[in-house]
């Protein structure tokens, strides 16, 4: 498949530092892409506990995080709870209004943020973030329009390792470990 009608925007040099905001998609960003029903129904999803780390890592910074998703999911809430996501959008087909919701909410722009996605509906957003990031395991359309791909696929640590590049990008990595590292010991 070609893609050469879908253009990349031109973006300025990565810049780190304005990183303030990291947002994710869910299906095949947090989770490994599978939805599974039990016969009563139930749904269930595949985290990693590698990326919940990740999030703890990211919680000794003032960075914010936020989810939106096109799938309402109660399991996904739980999940976002626990990891103390500060903003969670479920069910939103138009992710690019959201994301634009919130950064006026936040008075935010979009070259202080980064988003992580791994379809075709991720891509608008994709293109206005100051980085945009996808799985190993994302479709390849995206991964040829991301900025960055990272090396684990999604809901197997792509995940932390995006959050540890933003840490390590603002070289931040260091603090933030050992400010978690103090409350654990």
């Amino acid at each position: 498949m070609s893609f050469n009608k879908l253009a990349k925007p031109n973006k300025p040099l990565l810049r780190w530092e304005k990183i303030q905001l990291l947002i994710f998609d869910c299906d095949g960003v947090l989770t490994d892409g599978r939805i599974i029903y039990d016969s009563a129904g139930n749904e269930s999803k595949n985290f990693d506990a590698h990326d919940g780390m990740g999030f703890n890592l990211l919680r000794q910074t003032e960075i914010k995080t936020a989810v939106i998703t096109g799938r309402n999911s109660p399991v996904l809430q739980r999940r976002c709870d626990d990891l103390k996501i500060d903003h969670v959008f479920q069910g939103i087909q138009n992710k690019l209004a959201k994301a634009n919701e919130l950064l006026e909410e936040l008075g935010l722009g979009f070259d202080s943020v980064l988003f992580m996605g791994d379809d075709w509906n991720d891509l608008p957003v994709m293109f206005k973030a100051a980085v945009s990031v996808c799985p190993a395991d994302a479709m390849e359309g995206v991964k040829a329009l991301s900025d960055l791909v990272t090396k684990h696929p999604g809901g197997r640590g792509a995940v932390r390792e995006c959050i540890e590049m933003v840490l390590n990008g603002k070289g931040i990595y260091e603090q933030a470990l050992l400010k978690y590292l103090s409350q654990i010991s």
